[in-house]
Protein backbone atom coordinates (compact mmCIF):
# COMPACT_ATOMS: atom_id res chain seq x y z
CA UNK A 1 0.00 0.00 0.00
CA UNK A 2 1.13 3.52 0.72
CA UNK A 3 5.10 4.39 1.54
CA UNK A 4 4.46 4.06 5.15
CA UNK A 5 1.24 2.75 7.50
CA UNK A 6 0.17 3.09 11.12
CA UNK A 7 -0.33 2.43 13.83
CA UNK A 8 -3.04 0.29 14.81
CA UNK A 9 -0.88 1.98 15.86
CA UNK A 10 -2.00 3.83 13.97
CA UNK A 11 -2.42 0.89 16.01
CA UNK A 12 -2.32 1.96 17.49
CA UNK A 13 -4.10 0.59 19.24
CA UNK A 14 -3.79 0.53 22.77
CA UNK A 15 -7.47 0.25 23.79
CA UNK A 16 -9.03 -3.00 25.43
CA UNK A 17 -12.90 -2.62 25.03
CA UNK A 18 -16.18 -3.44 27.21
CA UNK A 19 -19.09 -4.66 25.23
CA UNK A 20 -22.43 -3.98 27.77
CA UNK A 21 -25.73 -4.11 27.58
CA UNK A 22 -28.19 -2.31 29.22
CA UNK A 23 -27.65 -3.01 33.48
CA UNK A 24 -30.25 -5.68 35.20
CA UNK A 25 -30.97 -6.58 38.49
CA UNK A 26 -29.27 -10.27 38.49
CA UNK A 27 -25.94 -10.53 37.09
CA UNK A 28 -22.96 -12.76 37.69
CA UNK A 29 -20.78 -15.41 35.51
CA UNK A 30 -22.98 -17.02 32.70
CA UNK A 31 -26.50 -15.32 33.88
CA UNK A 32 -28.57 -14.07 31.12
CA UNK A 33 -29.97 -11.15 33.24
CA UNK A 34 -29.98 -7.57 31.22
CA UNK A 35 -31.47 -4.39 30.10
CA UNK A 36 -33.54 -4.06 27.19
CA UNK A 37 -32.61 -6.02 23.66
CA UNK A 38 -31.82 -2.68 21.47
CA UNK A 39 -29.27 -1.54 23.83
CA UNK A 40 -25.83 -1.97 23.45
CA UNK A 41 -23.14 -0.41 25.76
CA UNK A 42 -19.20 -0.95 25.19
CA UNK A 43 -16.87 0.84 27.63
CA UNK A 44 -13.65 1.89 25.77
CA UNK A 45 -10.02 2.55 27.83
CA UNK A 46 -9.87 5.98 25.56
CA UNK A 47 -11.72 8.89 23.88
CA UNK A 48 -12.22 9.67 20.51
CA UNK A 49 -9.22 12.17 19.19
CA UNK A 50 -10.79 13.25 16.05
CA UNK A 51 -13.78 12.20 13.82
CA UNK A 52 -12.05 14.21 11.13
CA UNK A 53 -10.97 11.05 8.36
CA UNK A 54 -8.41 13.15 7.23
CA UNK A 55 -6.73 13.16 10.38
CA UNK A 56 -7.25 10.14 12.07
CA UNK A 57 -4.13 7.66 12.84
CA UNK A 58 -5.34 6.06 15.96
CA UNK A 59 -7.52 2.69 16.23
CA UNK A 60 -10.78 4.60 18.30
CA UNK A 61 -11.39 6.76 15.83
CA UNK A 62 -11.61 4.02 12.59
CA UNK A 63 -13.23 1.70 14.94
CA UNK A 64 -16.12 4.69 15.54
CA UNK A 65 -15.72 5.35 11.65
CA UNK A 66 -16.78 1.44 11.24
CA UNK A 67 -20.26 2.01 12.34
CA UNK A 68 -20.83 5.48 11.36
CA UNK A 69 -19.29 5.95 8.14
CA UNK A 70 -19.12 3.64 5.26
CA UNK A 71 -17.07 4.20 1.73
CA UNK A 72 -16.52 2.50 -1.38
CA UNK A 73 -16.33 -1.16 0.69
CA UNK A 74 -16.18 -2.51 3.55
CA UNK A 75 -15.10 -5.37 5.57
CA UNK A 76 -16.53 -8.58 6.07
CA UNK A 77 -16.26 -11.24 8.93
CA UNK A 78 -13.44 -12.84 6.65
CA UNK A 79 -11.75 -9.66 6.11
CA UNK A 80 -12.90 -9.39 2.47
CA UNK A 81 -13.98 -6.36 0.91
CA UNK A 82 -17.65 -5.99 -0.14
CA UNK A 83 -19.65 -3.41 -1.33
CA UNK A 84 -21.15 -0.16 0.56
CA UNK A 85 -21.63 3.27 -1.09
CA UNK A 86 -19.85 1.03 -4.28
CA UNK A 87 -23.02 -0.40 -5.85
CA UNK A 88 -20.89 -3.89 -7.01
CA UNK A 89 -17.74 -4.47 -7.99
CA UNK A 90 -15.49 -2.34 -9.53
CA UNK A 91 -14.64 -2.20 -13.20
CA UNK A 92 -10.62 -2.61 -13.42
CA UNK A 93 -8.75 -2.40 -16.83
CA UNK A 94 -6.23 -4.94 -17.30
CA UNK A 95 -3.50 -3.22 -15.89
CA UNK A 96 -4.89 -2.81 -13.16
CA UNK A 97 -4.57 0.99 -12.73
CA UNK A 98 -7.44 2.32 -13.88
CA UNK A 99 -10.93 1.67 -11.57
CA UNK A 100 -14.41 2.64 -12.15
CA UNK A 101 -17.15 2.12 -9.49
CA UNK A 102 -20.81 2.48 -9.71
CA UNK A 103 -22.17 4.03 -6.66
CA UNK A 104 -25.39 3.24 -5.27
CA UNK A 105 -28.14 6.08 -6.04
CA UNK A 106 -30.00 5.36 -2.54
CA UNK A 107 -27.32 6.51 0.26
CA UNK A 108 -27.77 9.27 1.61
CA UNK A 109 -25.65 11.73 4.69
CA UNK A 110 -27.63 12.28 7.72
CA UNK A 111 -28.37 16.30 6.79
CA UNK A 112 -30.14 14.53 3.76
CA UNK A 113 -27.92 14.99 1.05
CA UNK A 114 -27.36 12.16 -1.18
CA UNK A 115 -23.53 10.78 -1.04
CA UNK A 116 -22.05 10.90 -4.18
CA UNK A 117 -18.55 10.63 -6.17
CA UNK A 118 -17.54 14.07 -5.53
CA UNK A 119 -17.51 13.50 -1.61
CA UNK A 120 -14.88 10.86 -2.32
CA UNK A 121 -13.05 13.74 -5.21
CA UNK A 122 -13.55 15.93 -2.09
CA UNK A 123 -12.03 13.39 0.54
CA UNK A 124 -9.56 12.22 -1.08
CA UNK A 125 -8.21 15.46 -2.16
CA UNK A 126 -8.40 17.11 0.94
CA UNK A 127 -6.28 14.16 2.76
CA UNK A 128 -3.84 15.12 0.27
CA UNK A 129 -3.29 18.80 0.23
CA UNK A 130 -0.63 19.66 2.30
CA UNK A 131 -2.21 22.33 3.95
CA UNK A 132 -4.56 19.62 5.11
CA UNK A 133 -1.23 18.22 7.00
CA UNK A 134 -2.65 14.28 7.33
CA UNK A 135 0.01 12.17 9.26
CA UNK A 136 -2.13 9.43 6.62
CA UNK A 137 -2.02 11.03 3.70
CA UNK A 138 1.06 8.37 2.32
CA UNK A 139 -1.28 5.61 2.70
CA UNK A 140 -2.66 7.00 -0.74
CA UNK A 141 0.01 7.21 -2.43
CA UNK A 142 -1.14 4.23 -4.64
CA UNK A 143 -3.06 7.14 -6.11
CA UNK A 144 -1.70 8.40 -9.61
CA UNK A 145 -0.28 11.56 -8.43
CA UNK A 146 -0.93 11.67 -4.49
CA UNK A 147 2.63 12.01 -3.50
CA UNK A 148 3.38 14.80 -5.80
CA UNK A 149 -0.01 16.73 -3.98
CA UNK A 150 1.12 15.67 -1.25
CA UNK A 151 4.26 17.08 -1.37
CA UNK A 152 3.21 20.03 -2.87
CA UNK A 153 4.79 19.35 -6.29
CA UNK A 154 0.96 19.27 -7.82
CA UNK A 155 -2.42 20.65 -6.70
CA UNK A 156 -4.76 18.87 -5.72
CA UNK A 157 -7.12 19.05 -8.53
CA UNK A 158 -4.24 17.22 -10.52
CA UNK A 159 -5.19 13.72 -8.20
CA UNK A 160 -5.83 10.82 -10.49
CA UNK A 161 -9.61 10.88 -9.21
CA UNK A 162 -13.07 12.47 -10.86
CA UNK A 163 -16.58 12.23 -10.53
CA UNK A 164 -17.81 10.97 -13.67
CA UNK A 165 -21.13 12.14 -13.02
CA UNK A 166 -23.04 11.77 -8.97
CA UNK A 167 -23.24 8.00 -9.25
CA UNK A 168 -19.61 7.05 -11.07
CA UNK A 169 -15.97 7.51 -9.82
CA UNK A 170 -13.01 6.76 -11.83
CA UNK A 171 -9.79 7.08 -10.52
CA UNK A 172 -6.01 5.69 -11.21
CA UNK A 173 -3.77 4.06 -9.25
CA UNK A 174 0.78 4.44 -9.90
CA UNK A 175 1.07 0.57 -9.97
CA UNK A 176 -1.76 -2.38 -9.65
CA UNK A 177 -2.26 -3.54 -5.80
CA UNK A 178 -3.48 -6.53 -5.05
CA UNK A 179 -5.15 -5.44 -1.82
CA UNK A 180 -5.85 -2.47 -2.74
CA UNK A 181 -9.93 -2.96 -2.44
CA UNK A 182 -9.54 -4.12 1.18
CA UNK A 183 -7.40 -0.88 1.30
CA UNK A 184 -10.43 1.36 0.33
CA UNK A 185 -12.16 0.36 3.60
CA UNK A 186 -9.92 2.22 5.10
CA UNK A 187 -10.27 5.01 7.07
CA UNK A 188 -8.66 7.56 5.37
CA UNK A 189 -10.35 7.28 1.89
CA UNK A 190 -13.79 7.78 3.65
CA UNK A 191 -15.95 10.35 1.32
CA UNK A 192 -16.92 13.55 2.89
CA UNK A 193 -19.52 16.36 2.35
CA UNK A 194 -17.67 19.33 0.22
CA UNK A 195 -20.45 21.62 1.65
CA UNK A 196 -20.56 20.82 5.19
CA UNK A 197 -16.74 20.37 5.64
CA UNK A 198 -16.32 23.56 4.35
CA UNK A 199 -19.12 25.26 6.06
CA UNK A 200 -17.69 23.87 9.60
CA UNK A 201 -14.31 24.63 8.70
CA UNK A 202 -11.36 24.13 11.84
CA UNK A 203 -14.74 22.68 13.86
CA UNK A 204 -15.49 19.70 11.56
CA UNK A 205 -15.17 16.37 13.20
CA UNK A 206 -14.75 18.01 16.77
CA UNK A 207 -18.51 17.41 17.90
CA UNK A 208 -20.99 14.89 17.32
CA UNK A 209 -23.26 17.76 15.56
CA UNK A 210 -20.10 18.90 13.74
CA UNK A 211 -19.79 15.75 11.82
CA UNK A 212 -21.92 14.32 8.99
CA UNK A 213 -22.61 10.14 8.94
CA UNK A 214 -23.51 8.01 6.21
CA UNK A 215 -23.71 4.57 8.35
CA UNK A 216 -25.41 2.14 10.04
CA UNK A 217 -24.91 4.70 13.35
CA UNK A 218 -24.19 8.32 14.26
CA UNK A 219 -22.52 9.52 16.81
CA UNK A 220 -25.51 10.88 18.48
CA UNK A 221 -23.43 12.56 21.79
CA UNK A 222 -20.03 12.95 22.77
CA UNK A 223 -18.42 13.97 26.41
CA UNK A 224 -14.71 14.44 25.80
CA UNK A 225 -13.07 11.79 28.24
CA UNK A 226 -16.55 11.41 29.70
CA UNK A 227 -18.79 9.04 27.11
CA UNK A 228 -20.25 8.75 23.53
CA UNK A 229 -23.18 7.51 22.15
CA UNK A 230 -24.13 5.89 18.62
CA UNK A 231 -27.35 5.81 17.92
CA UNK A 232 -29.59 4.17 14.65
CA UNK A 233 -29.31 6.10 11.38
CA UNK A 234 -32.77 6.17 10.20
CA UNK A 235 -31.38 7.45 6.87
CA UNK A 236 -29.38 4.51 6.29
CA UNK A 237 -29.66 2.47 3.45
CA UNK A 238 -29.35 -0.37 4.97
CA UNK A 239 -30.99 0.30 7.82
CA UNK A 240 -33.18 -2.76 8.23
CA UNK A 241 -30.31 -5.10 9.02
CA UNK A 242 -29.14 -2.99 11.98
CA UNK A 243 -30.60 -4.61 14.92
CA UNK A 244 -29.68 -2.24 17.57
CA UNK A 245 -31.34 1.14 18.80
CA UNK A 246 -28.14 2.57 20.68
CA UNK A 247 -24.49 1.88 21.36
CA UNK A 248 -23.29 3.34 24.30
CA UNK A 249 -19.30 4.15 25.51
CA UNK A 250 -18.48 5.11 28.46
CA UNK A 251 -14.37 5.91 28.63
CA UNK A 252 -13.12 3.76 31.34
CA UNK A 253 -9.76 3.75 32.13
CA UNK A 254 -9.31 1.31 34.52
CA UNK A 255 -10.26 -2.34 33.25
CA UNK A 256 -10.53 -3.69 36.95
CA UNK A 257 -14.00 -1.90 37.71
CA UNK A 258 -15.08 -3.82 34.35
CA UNK A 259 -15.07 -7.02 36.05
CA UNK A 260 -17.59 -6.02 38.60
CA UNK A 261 -20.07 -4.35 35.85
CA UNK A 262 -19.70 -7.75 34.34
CA UNK A 263 -20.46 -9.93 37.81
CA UNK A 264 -23.34 -7.69 38.95
CA UNK A 265 -25.04 -8.70 35.15
CA UNK A 266 -24.37 -4.67 34.27
CA UNK A 267 -22.22 -5.65 31.29
CA UNK A 268 -22.10 -8.11 28.78
CA UNK A 269 -18.38 -8.63 27.66
CA UNK A 270 -15.47 -7.78 29.55
CA UNK A 271 -11.76 -7.57 28.74
CA UNK A 272 -9.88 -8.96 31.65
CA UNK A 273 -7.21 -7.72 33.62
CA UNK A 274 -4.46 -10.47 34.23
CA UNK A 275 -5.08 -10.66 38.09
CA UNK A 276 -8.46 -11.82 37.17
CA UNK A 277 -7.15 -14.51 34.55
CA UNK A 278 -6.82 -17.54 36.99
CA UNK A 279 -10.18 -16.66 38.81
CA UNK A 280 -12.24 -17.14 35.18
CA UNK A 281 -10.63 -19.47 32.96
CA UNK A 282 -12.66 -22.14 33.78
CA UNK A 283 -15.58 -20.13 33.04
CA UNK A 284 -17.73 -21.41 30.30
CA UNK A 285 -18.40 -17.84 28.83
CA UNK A 286 -14.09 -17.33 28.94
CA UNK A 287 -12.04 -16.75 26.00
CA UNK A 288 -9.20 -15.29 24.68
CA UNK A 289 -8.31 -14.47 20.62
CA UNK A 290 -5.18 -12.98 18.76
CA UNK A 291 -5.07 -10.30 17.20
CA UNK A 292 -2.61 -8.86 14.80
CA UNK A 293 -1.79 -5.43 16.81
CA UNK A 294 1.87 -5.66 18.13
CA UNK A 295 3.43 -3.49 20.53
CA UNK A 296 6.82 -2.20 20.46
CA UNK A 297 8.81 0.91 22.43
CA UNK A 298 10.39 3.12 20.32
CA UNK A 299 13.88 4.84 20.59
CA UNK A 300 14.09 8.20 19.43
CA UNK A 301 17.49 9.02 17.93
CA UNK A 302 16.91 12.45 16.88
CA UNK A 303 15.63 13.36 20.26
CA UNK A 304 18.31 11.31 22.73
CA UNK A 305 21.62 11.41 21.04
CA UNK A 306 23.12 8.46 23.07
CA UNK A 307 20.62 6.47 21.33
CA UNK A 308 22.15 6.51 18.56
CA UNK A 309 24.42 4.32 19.56
CA UNK A 310 23.84 0.83 17.87
CA UNK A 311 24.81 -1.04 20.71
CA UNK A 312 23.13 0.43 23.57
CA UNK A 313 19.91 0.24 21.42
CA UNK A 314 20.39 -3.07 20.93
CA UNK A 315 21.40 -3.53 25.27
CA UNK A 316 18.02 -1.78 26.09
CA UNK A 317 16.15 -4.41 23.54
CA UNK A 318 17.44 -7.17 24.67
CA UNK A 319 16.92 -6.19 28.98
CA UNK A 320 13.39 -7.29 28.75
CA UNK A 321 12.24 -10.75 29.74
CA UNK A 322 9.03 -10.48 27.73
CA UNK A 323 7.91 -13.61 28.13
CA UNK A 324 7.49 -13.27 31.83
CA UNK A 325 5.58 -9.81 31.13
CA UNK A 326 3.28 -11.57 28.92
CA UNK A 327 2.19 -14.48 31.68
CA UNK A 328 2.34 -12.44 34.69
CA UNK A 329 1.19 -8.63 33.47
CA UNK A 330 -0.88 -9.49 30.27
CA UNK A 331 -1.99 -13.53 30.96
CA UNK A 332 -4.25 -12.94 28.13
CA UNK A 333 -3.76 -14.49 25.38
CA UNK A 334 -0.87 -12.31 24.42
CA UNK A 335 2.53 -13.64 23.20
CA UNK A 336 5.91 -12.09 23.42
CA UNK A 337 7.40 -11.43 19.48
CA UNK A 338 10.90 -10.45 18.36
CA UNK A 339 9.64 -9.10 15.34
CA UNK A 340 7.51 -5.87 14.05
CA UNK A 341 5.66 -7.87 12.33
CA UNK A 342 2.77 -10.28 13.85
CA UNK A 343 2.81 -14.31 13.23
CA UNK A 344 -0.78 -15.83 11.28
CA UNK A 345 -1.54 -12.33 9.95
CA UNK A 346 0.02 -13.27 5.86
CA UNK A 347 1.13 -16.57 5.10
CA UNK A 348 2.26 -17.34 1.25
CA UNK A 349 0.57 -19.81 -0.78
CA UNK A 350 2.35 -22.94 0.77
CA UNK A 351 0.85 -21.88 3.98
CA UNK A 352 4.30 -20.64 5.16
CA UNK A 353 4.00 -17.54 7.52
CA UNK A 354 5.67 -14.44 6.81
CA UNK A 355 7.74 -14.09 10.26
CA UNK A 356 9.52 -17.06 9.58
CA UNK A 357 11.40 -16.54 6.95
CA UNK A 358 12.24 -13.19 9.04
CA UNK A 359 15.47 -13.10 11.63
CA UNK A 360 16.04 -11.12 14.59
CA UNK A 361 18.37 -10.47 17.17
CA UNK A 362 16.46 -8.83 20.02
CA UNK A 363 15.12 -11.69 21.83
CA UNK A 364 15.59 -11.52 25.95
CA UNK A 365 19.10 -11.94 26.54
CA UNK A 366 20.32 -10.25 29.98
CA UNK A 367 23.89 -11.26 29.37
CA UNK A 368 24.80 -10.03 25.72
CA UNK A 369 22.57 -7.28 27.33
CA UNK A 370 25.08 -6.71 29.62
CA UNK A 371 27.82 -7.25 27.12
CA UNK A 372 26.52 -4.53 24.63
CA UNK A 373 26.01 -2.21 27.29
CA UNK A 374 29.62 -2.44 28.08
CA UNK A 375 30.76 -1.49 24.55
CA UNK A 376 27.93 1.54 24.77
CA UNK A 377 29.42 2.90 27.66
CA UNK A 378 33.19 2.39 26.29
CA UNK A 379 32.39 4.36 23.00
CA UNK A 380 29.89 6.96 24.39
CA UNK A 381 32.54 7.81 26.90
CA UNK A 382 29.87 7.74 30.14
CA UNK A 383 28.19 5.32 32.46
CA UNK A 384 24.61 6.86 32.92
CA UNK A 385 22.32 7.35 31.21
CA UNK A 386 18.62 8.65 31.90
CA UNK A 387 15.88 8.35 29.59
CA UNK A 388 12.13 9.83 29.95
CA UNK A 389 9.60 6.73 28.80
CA UNK A 390 6.56 7.96 28.01
CA UNK A 391 3.36 5.40 27.46
CA UNK A 392 -0.64 5.85 28.11
CA UNK A 393 -2.53 7.02 31.03
CA UNK A 394 -4.27 3.80 32.21
CA UNK A 395 -3.73 2.47 35.33
CA UNK A 396 -2.42 -0.77 33.41
CA UNK A 397 0.21 1.09 31.43
CA UNK A 398 1.45 2.29 34.83
CA UNK A 399 2.08 -1.53 36.13
CA UNK A 400 3.64 -2.08 32.56
CA UNK A 401 5.78 1.01 32.23
CA UNK A 402 7.13 -0.63 36.08
CA UNK A 403 7.91 -3.40 34.74
CA UNK A 404 10.06 -2.34 31.68
CA UNK A 405 11.63 0.38 33.88
CA UNK A 406 12.26 -2.39 36.58
CA UNK A 407 13.70 -4.88 33.90
CA UNK A 408 15.95 -2.25 32.29
CA UNK A 409 17.63 -0.61 35.51
CA UNK A 410 18.22 -3.89 36.76
CA UNK A 411 19.89 -5.59 33.93
CA UNK A 412 21.95 -2.27 33.04
CA UNK A 413 23.08 -0.30 36.15
CA UNK A 414 23.65 2.86 35.65
CA UNK A 415 20.57 3.52 32.92
CA UNK A 416 17.59 5.29 34.64
CA UNK A 417 13.76 5.47 33.32
CA UNK A 418 11.33 8.48 34.17
CA UNK A 419 8.16 7.17 33.33
CA UNK A 420 5.49 9.69 31.74
CA UNK A 421 2.17 8.67 31.50
CA UNK A 422 -0.23 10.89 28.75
CA UNK A 423 -3.81 10.51 27.51
CA UNK A 424 -4.24 8.51 23.87
CA UNK A 425 -4.69 12.12 21.97
CA UNK A 426 -1.81 13.98 23.54
CA UNK A 427 0.51 10.98 23.74
CA UNK A 428 0.00 10.26 19.67
CA UNK A 429 0.79 14.25 19.30
CA UNK A 430 3.83 14.19 21.62
CA UNK A 431 5.02 10.73 19.37
CA UNK A 432 4.40 12.80 16.01
CA UNK A 433 6.33 15.71 16.70
CA UNK A 434 9.28 13.41 18.11
CA UNK A 435 9.18 15.07 21.69
CA UNK A 436 10.13 11.28 23.61
CA UNK A 437 13.22 9.48 23.90
CA UNK A 438 11.22 6.22 24.71
CA UNK A 439 7.66 5.22 24.00
CA UNK A 440 5.78 2.24 23.97
CA UNK A 441 2.98 2.15 21.43
CA UNK A 442 1.72 -0.38 19.45
CA UNK A 443 0.85 -0.81 15.14
CA UNK A 444 -2.29 -2.10 13.98
CA UNK A 445 -2.38 -3.11 10.64
CA UNK A 446 -4.36 -1.15 7.62
CA UNK A 447 -4.47 -4.45 5.26
CA UNK A 448 -3.10 -7.32 4.57
CA UNK A 449 0.03 -7.18 3.52
CA UNK A 450 4.06 -6.69 5.23
CA UNK A 451 4.29 -3.38 3.76
CA UNK A 452 1.35 -2.29 6.32
CA UNK A 453 4.08 -2.61 9.11
CA UNK A 454 7.25 -2.30 6.94
CA UNK A 455 6.90 0.98 5.28
CA UNK A 456 6.06 2.87 8.70
CA UNK A 457 10.28 2.64 9.11
CA UNK A 458 10.85 4.13 6.02
CA UNK A 459 13.36 7.33 5.93
CA UNK A 460 11.14 10.60 7.51
CA UNK A 461 8.09 8.41 7.39
CA UNK A 462 5.58 10.30 9.21
CA UNK A 463 4.87 7.10 11.67
CA UNK A 464 8.91 5.89 11.21
CA UNK A 465 9.39 8.67 15.07
CA UNK A 466 12.78 7.54 15.76
CA UNK A 467 15.07 9.41 13.68
CA UNK A 468 16.46 6.25 12.16
CA UNK A 469 17.43 5.67 8.55
CA UNK A 470 18.85 3.38 6.12
CA UNK A 471 19.64 3.80 2.23
CA UNK A 472 18.77 -0.02 1.52
CA UNK A 473 15.84 -0.39 3.91
CA UNK A 474 14.66 2.12 2.04
CA UNK A 475 15.13 0.77 -1.56
CA UNK A 476 13.55 -2.80 -0.48
CA UNK A 477 10.87 -1.19 0.39
CA UNK A 478 10.46 0.90 -2.96
CA UNK A 479 11.05 -2.33 -4.91
CA UNK A 480 8.46 -4.30 -2.79
CA UNK A 481 6.00 -1.38 -3.55
CA UNK A 482 6.84 -0.89 -7.71
CA UNK A 483 8.81 -3.55 -9.42
CA UNK A 484 8.64 -6.19 -7.56
CA UNK A 485 4.88 -5.94 -7.53
CA UNK A 486 4.95 -8.52 -10.45
CA UNK A 487 7.16 -11.27 -8.49
CA UNK A 488 5.50 -12.36 -5.57
CA UNK A 489 8.21 -14.93 -4.17
CA UNK A 490 11.16 -12.29 -4.63
CA UNK A 491 9.26 -9.68 -3.08
CA UNK A 492 8.10 -11.75 -0.05
CA UNK A 493 11.98 -12.85 0.28
CA UNK A 494 12.91 -8.78 0.15
CA UNK A 495 10.84 -7.44 2.73
CA UNK A 496 11.68 -10.52 4.56
CA UNK A 497 15.16 -9.59 4.31
CA UNK A 498 14.28 -5.69 4.86
CA UNK A 499 12.43 -6.58 8.39
CA UNK A 500 15.64 -7.96 9.54
CA UNK A 501 18.00 -5.47 8.47
CA UNK A 502 15.82 -3.38 10.65
CA UNK A 503 15.95 -5.81 13.63
CA UNK A 504 18.84 -6.08 13.13
CA UNK A 505 19.54 -2.20 14.16
CA UNK A 506 17.28 -2.18 16.79
CA UNK A 507 15.36 0.76 16.15
CA UNK A 508 12.40 -0.51 18.29
CA UNK A 509 12.13 -3.32 20.98
CA UNK A 510 9.11 -5.47 19.88
CA UNK A 511 7.41 -6.83 23.36
CA UNK A 512 3.80 -8.12 22.07
CA UNK A 513 1.45 -9.60 19.69
CA UNK A 514 -1.72 -8.35 21.40
CA UNK A 515 -4.02 -11.06 22.67
CA UNK A 516 -7.63 -10.48 24.74
CA UNK A 517 -9.69 -12.28 27.20
CA UNK A 518 -12.95 -11.94 27.71
CA UNK A 519 -16.02 -13.33 29.47
CA UNK A 520 -19.15 -13.12 27.42
CA UNK A 521 -22.36 -13.40 27.93
CA UNK A 522 -23.91 -15.70 25.46
CA UNK A 523 -26.72 -13.72 24.35
CA UNK A 524 -24.26 -10.94 22.23
CA UNK A 525 -24.60 -12.33 18.74
CA UNK A 526 -22.75 -11.44 16.04
CA UNK A 527 -19.98 -9.10 17.09
CA UNK A 528 -17.44 -8.77 13.92
CA UNK A 529 -13.88 -8.37 14.48
CA UNK A 530 -11.34 -7.26 12.04
CA UNK A 531 -7.69 -7.90 11.89
CA UNK A 532 -6.71 -4.64 9.89
CA UNK A 533 -8.60 -0.94 9.40
CA UNK A 534 -11.81 -0.62 12.20
CA UNK A 535 -11.38 -3.53 15.01
CA UNK A 536 -15.33 -4.13 15.02
CA UNK A 537 -18.23 -4.26 13.29
CA UNK A 538 -22.01 -3.54 14.75
CA UNK A 539 -24.11 -3.09 11.85
CA UNK A 540 -25.84 -6.37 12.43
CA UNK A 541 -24.84 -7.07 16.33
CA UNK A 542 -28.25 -8.24 18.63
CA UNK A 543 -28.68 -9.00 21.46
CA UNK A 544 -30.82 -12.42 21.83
CA UNK A 545 -31.96 -14.27 24.59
Amino acid sequence: MKRQVKSLLVLFLAITMVLAACSGKKGGSGDTAGGDDKTLRLVASSDIPTMDSSLATDAVSFNVYNQTIEGLYTLDKDDKAVPAIAKGEPKISDDGKKWTVELRDDAKWTNGDPVTANDFVFAWQRALDPKTAAEYAYIMYDLKNAEAVNTGKMKPSELGVKAVNDTTLEFELEKSKPYFKELLAFGTFLPQNEKFVKEKGEKYGTTEKDTLYNGPFVLSEWKTEDKFTLTKNDKYYDKDKVKLDKITYKVLKDANSGVNLYTTGKIDRVGLPAEFIGKYKNDKNYSTELDASTFFIRMNQAKNKDLQNKDLRMALAKSIDKEKYVKNNLNNGSIAIDTLMPKDFVKDKAGKDYVDGVNSPLNYDAKAAKASYEKAKKALGKDKFTFEFLTFDQESSKKDAEYFKEQIESTLPGVTLKIKQQPFKQKLDLESKGNYELSLGGWGPDYPDPMTFLDMFVTDGPHNQTGWSSKTYDKAIDEANGPLLTDVEKRWTTLQKAETEFLNEAVIIPIYQRGGAFLTQPYVKNIVSHKFAGDYSFKETEIKK
